[in-house]
């Protein structure tokens, strides 16, 4: 067993920020962060867009970015944390110049501000069009500063360790040992990310399985409305499974037309906002034109747009597009609708604490109140730098009272048991992955609904088979967290009656 002060599973912007200023706050304390990957592998690094922050105070105001978030959130957003989290923006903002990360500036010196879909304003803070590579890089190298944080990359924390409803820690996997230890710890903080790679047509990275979620399901922390899963608009369509590379909201922002194969623009047919509505309807709309259609993708046509400026402010996207044979001064991009970001989650309160004792959530797969039932662009970086600060500040002032610290904790050991078949886990993916899309993607039926809870409950028994009979790894535990979030997806989408931003359920196909 190895103890430290603060656990924290998870590497992006939720749980890199929180680390620094605890790690800074108490000098002399342990500060552990587990992460599956390389440390710098995490949804965050894929961030586009930017950070929605309030700062032309002519042009702009909170109340114009509290009504945008509440209107993209239809209905079910918080109202007191929707104003928490924009009236916070700007003081995380400088946190973060602070700590060397570099936003774009126009001529005049001022920030270069954005705007994307639901936005009223231009109040998108980025650097270039790899906003969160840049903030990863600054916040990561703040991190390999401090001498009391320690972390462990290719470390998969498997389970919470918990007790009479308090987490003493978590049990984590060593992936290059196969080993599995128990960390004990005062404070465990999930900040795992989304749970994209469950849909298999994400633009979220392959680590995005969901993996806290699943482990504080499996402690009985409460998790709420996870029916509502945002589709981002524009992926670049090609005919593989798996990550997508992303076609920013921030190019329509700049004046793309969506268009389909025969060059209509049909968004003036759904939104009287045009390509700018909000990404549930946008997404909904190329959905409907693509069954109306039978077509694989609809286009996002740049060719009318001032290449030298697209080039500067979206210098990747060029060049990926260019890579694949699209010169974007001619041609149209194709594009379809990807699996983007789940807006509930773990449920937490102003201070990111969990239903259960000690254990904190902050970032993605928590479920502040932010989003409601849509997320509105370029929120969810800010939500994540607020709410490790509230944790953070919560945690500087709060004594803690962990009643279980004296409870003895066993590391589990590897049974010697057979290998677990990875073509079998692969093959066992795939048909979750397919069940996900045809059943729980962006339109979804009563009538398929309760098959594909009957499959996942045959599966997940299949899986806790396997496990009692071969020996684990990290790819089983992954695909067991999938199957969990999968459960909880279909069954809460069961629940829900009403359609909501996000969340479009029909009786049936028919």
């Amino acid at each position: 067993m190895i103890t430290t002060n603060y656990l924290i599973i998870g590497s992006g912007v939720a749980g890199l920020t929180f680390a620094i200023k605890i790690a800074d706050r108490f000098p002399d304390k342990k500060v552990t962060i587990v992460t599956k990957a390389n440390a710098d592998e995490s949804n965050t690094k894929y961030a586009q867009g930017g950070i929605a922050i309030v700062l032309d105070k002519d042009e702009d105001s909170y109340q114009k970015h509290i009504e945008d978030t509440l209107i993209c959130g239809d209905g079910l957003c918080d109202e007191a944390v929707v104003k928490m989290v924009v009236t916070e923006g700007p003081e995380r903002l400088n946190e973060l110049i602070e700590w060397g990360a570099k936003f774009d500036k126009n001529a005049e010196g001022n920030f270069d501000l954005g705007k994307e879909g639901g936005h009223s304003e231009n109040r998108v803070v980025h650097h270039k069009d790899q906003t969160g590579h840049e903030i990863e890089r600054a916040i990561l190298m703040q991190v390999n500063q401090k001498e009391n944080i320690t972390v462990l990359d290719h470390h998969f924390a498997i389970d919470l360790i918990t007790k009479d409803n308090y987490c003493l820690g978590a049990y984590v996997l060593n992936q290059k040992t196969n080993e599995i230890t128990a960390y004990q710890s005062e404070i465990t903080l999930l900040a795992t990310g989304g749970i994209g790679h469950l849909y298999g047509h994400t633009t979220n990275p392959v680590i995005a399985t969901g993996d806290g979620i699943a482990m504080a399901f499996r402690a009985n922390a409460t998790i709420k409305e996870m029916e509502f899963i945002q589709f981002h608009p524009t992926a670049l369509y090609d005919t593989s499974t798996g990550s997508k590379f992303l076609i920013s909201e921030a190019v329509r922002g700049f004046g793309a037309y969506l268009r389909t194969k025969n060059g209509y623009r049909f968004m003036q047919d759904y939104d009287n906002r045009n390509e700018l509505a909000s990404r549930d309807i946008v997404s909904q709309s190329i959905d409907l034109e693509l069954k109306k259609s039978g077509d694989d993708c609809v286009y996002l046509d740049c060719t009318h747009l001032d290449l030298d400026a697209f080039t500067k402010h979206f210098p990747m996207i060029y060049e990926h597009c260019k890579s694949v044979g699209i010169d974007i001064s001619k041609d149209w991009i194709p594009v379809v609708p990807a699996q983007h970001y789940l807006c509930g989650g773990i449920v937490v309160d102003r201070n990111g604490k969990t239903s259960i004792e000690n254990l904190f959530a902050c970032g993605e797969c928590s479920r502040t109140g932010l989003h409601g039932a849509n997320r509105l662009a370029s929120n969810s970086l800010l939500e994540a730098l607020v709410y490790s600060d509230k944790i953070y500040n919560y945690l500087s002032s709060t004594p803690l009272t962990n009643k279980k610290q004296n409870t003895v904790i066993s590391d589990r050991t590897l049974k010697d048991l057979p290998e677990i078949n990875l073509d079998y886990l692969n093959a066992m993916k795939a048909k979750l992955q397919l069940l996900m899309r045809q059943n729980a993607g962006i339109v979804r039926y009563d009538s398929d609904l309760p098959a594909a809870k009957k499959q996942l409950l045959h599966w997940q028994n299949e899986m806790e088979e396997i496990g009692r009979t071969h020996r684990i790894n990290a790819a089983f535990y992954e695909l067991l967290n999938m199957m969990a979030i999968a459960y909880l997806i279909v069954q809460q989408s069961i629940e829900r009656k009403e359609n909501r931003g996000g969340f479009v359920k029909f009786k049936s196909a028919e």
